[in-house]
């Protein structure tokens, strides 16, 4: 008779993912997840297989869930300029509130397993490109709607804005100062006018 599942994969994924942000890939042991998750060594591995898919599984969760952030984030917003104002108001408050001060997890991942495994290469420039769609068809509704210029470079736009959001990730952990982080975001969306 198969084993029945006594936790949520969902919620164990989470929590995996947080750990790995918070301690990165290589310094959080199998025996940190087995304690961080409440789940034993034989479930992980027979439900996630070993740390480094397990490690995988969360970031394919980290990009759906953060991809449909983005898009949710900009579009509660009746003007294209105030929905990546708002984006940009949010990504600050959560890095500058983040106690762990963890920054981005795909940042995180880049500089910490780049150069290395190419599934990971491949995963990271998958992420980018994603999140810079989100922004090119953002922008793209903003020339349809009459909001942002025609003459603009839509794909150099979408991405000075995801390097502009992991930026931002990245000096709030040495800085987060919410109202200068807000005025280095207040000068570079002068772009779009």
């Amino acid at each position: 008779m198969p084993r029945v599942k006594l936790f949520d994969e969902e919620e164990v994924l989470d929590k995996a993912m947080h750990l790995f942000w918070k301690k990165g890939f290589h310094a959080t042991s199998i025996q940190d997840l087995v304690d961080e998750l409440g789940i034993n060594r034989a479930s992980l591995y027979d439900t996630f297989g070993g740390k480094e898919e397990l490690f995988n599984q969360t970031f394919k969760r980290y990009r759906r869930i953060t991809h449909q952030q983005v898009r949710d984030l900009l579009h509660e917003n009746a003007s294209i300029k105030e929905g990546i104002k708002r984006l940009f108001e949010f990504v600050i408050l959560q890095s500058v509130n983040d106690p762990n001060k963890k920054g981005c997890f795909a940042v995180n991942i880049t500089t910490e397993l780049i150069p290395g495994d190419p599934h990971i290469v491949e995963d990271l420039t998958e992420n980018k490109e994603g999140v810079e769609q989100i922004f090119y068809d953002y922008l793209l509704l903003g020339v349809e709607r009459g909001e942002i210029s025609k003459e603009k470079d839509l794909k150099s736009l979408a991405s000075l804005l995801f390097t502009l959001q992991n930026g931002i990730k990245v000096v709030a952990k040495l800085n987060p100062d919410q109202e200068q982080l807000t005025k280095i975001i207040d000068a570079c969306l002068v772009v779009l006018d």
